[in-house]
């Protein structure tokens, strides 16, 4: 390999890392921080660094151990329900108003007597809210899907649409909408089954 090349390999992997430090979700974190160590282990390697290739590799199998217990481990979820009133919702909006505002821009909160609401706990600790009303007798429309940055994993949205998707059907829903204006969200709705049916706007089946 070209020693001009070599360099670029080592800030290439600086680069990689810092990009993990940065990121609030655990899981993104390790996959990220394990890409640089790879490269900072093969870097290593290759100018005879010997103590850089061998810490940089021990730090990849620490990542891949640490990704593994994540992918395994079995986790509870449960639902929260609240009065629409609640004083704690309110005040966990409030906190989290501005990353809701860049994830949901324009997001007010509105309750009425049609309002479904209730927090998503992971092994009893918060990891987001749902914010739901029924526009029509069998269409929950949602208001709000919101995950808190350490548990963006697509685990919440999972439950909510599988796994409580008889307890919606029970209650007489036949089909959930879902609308906004950020492409992340439209990705993350696509991967939890819904469809597009006009600009903006997302809907899923609960009957099949």
């Amino acid at each position: 390999m070209s020693s001009e090349l070599l360099p670029w390999i080592g800030y290439l992997a600086s680069v990689i890392i810092v990009v993990s430090m940065m990121m609030p979700s655990i899981i993104k974190f390790r996959w990220i921080n394990l890409v640089g160590a790879l490269l900072f282990s093969i870097y290593g390697f290759l100018i005879d660094a010997i103590p850089v290739g061998v810490l940089n590799g021990i730090i990849v199998l620490v990542d891949i151990y640490y990704l593994w217990l994540i992918y395994s481990k079995k986790e509870t979820f449960e639902i929260l329900e609240v009065n629409a009133d609640s004083e704690y919702l309110k005040r966990f909006l409030h906190y989290h108003d501005a990353r809701i505002q860049s994830y949901c821009p324009g997001f007010q909160y509105t309750p009425d007597e049609n309002t479904i609401c209730f927090f998503i706990l992971r092994n009893m600790a918060v990891a987001g809210f749902f914010l739901a009303h029924r526009s029509q007798p069998t269409t929950l429309c949602v208001d709000l899907d919101y995950v808190l940055p350490e548990y963006k994993d697509f685990k919440n949205g999972k439950f909510i649409y599988f796994q409580l998707k008889d307890r919606f059907v029970a209650a007489g829903f036949t089909r959930v909408i879902a609308e906004g204006n950020n492409q992340r969200y439209f990705n993350y709705l696509k991967k939890l089954g819904f469809n597009e049916t006009a600009a903006g706007v997302y809907e899923k089946n609960l009957t099949v």
